[in-house]
């Protein structure tokens, strides 16, 4: 097994440490911070972490057009091409539990995409306002009601992939940001065939930093459960 996880950052560096601190801790996996050009000197404090890491973190400085799905993308490309077996995907402000990671390798020696989610039975959210807990319930409530998608956690970020999987997604193709990027991945794995399965995680709200969402993002997420199921198959 060569399970790397990818983790995008933006003005992330209060938070970068810990967590690879963290992720070190799990056995055999790799790490690849995708930095999109962050102002606040992430891309350098990913830089000295690597530098210490015994070749375990590795960094892309990306440029161009900034955003979480073109981070991701990108990220993983290069932990495909360097012949990872599974990729796991998390974000870099505290919000996932670095513990959960064996559980989702664990888990996805019986299916191609794992999600660690919110509302399965024991998966549970802490230090969200009212609001925002009954946006995300609400979002998650459309998308399952649009596209059909037997999936409870549509909208989580924390995933792990086996790479076959990962590599019948037409990268290439999708084209949206945010929460709408983590939508956009989940339908396509279903629409591959893929085996996808859920377990049950404790997300905490960020620690450091600013949250990412904005009045864009929520209304890319609403359209895009649309544009999904009117999206011709491919081949």
């Amino acid at each position: 097994m060569y399970p790397v996880v990818v983790i995008p950052t933006y003005n992330e560096r209060q938070n970068l440490a810990a967590l690879v601190t963290a992720l070190f801790l799990v056995p055999e996996v790799r790490l690849l911070v995708v930095d999109d050009g962050s102002p606040d000197g992430t891309g350098e404090e990913a830089e000295r972490l690597a530098a210490a890491s015994d070749g375990r973190l590795s960094v892309m400085h990306r440029t161009g057009p900034r955003g979480l799905g073109r981070s991701y993308i990108d990220g993983f490309k290069s932990a495909l091409a360097a012949g990872a077996t599974h990729v796991v995907q998390m974000d870099a402000d505290l919000s996932h539990d670095p513990a959960d990671v064996p559980r989702l390798l664990h888990e996805s020696e019986a299916a191609d995409l794992v999600l660690g989610s919110r509302y399965v039975p024991g998966g549970q959210l802490h230090n969200w306002p009212v609001h925002r807990l009954l946006l995300s319930e609400f979002a998650n409530y459309y998308v399952r009601a649009i596209t059909r998608m037997p999936i409870r956690d549509c909208t989580s970020g924390f995933r792990c992939w086996r790479g076959d999987l990962l590599r019948r997604i037409p990268l290439d193709a999708i084209v949206s940001e945010g929460y709408a990027f983590q939508v956009e991945l989940a339908w396509e794995a279903h629409r591959a065939g893929g085996r996808i399965s859920e377990i049950p995680i404790h997300f905490v709200e960020r620690r450091e930093g600013v949250s990412k969402m904005s009045g864009r993002v929520i209304a890319e997420s609403a359209l895009l459960p649309w544009r999904l199921v009117a999206r011709p198959r491919r081949g």
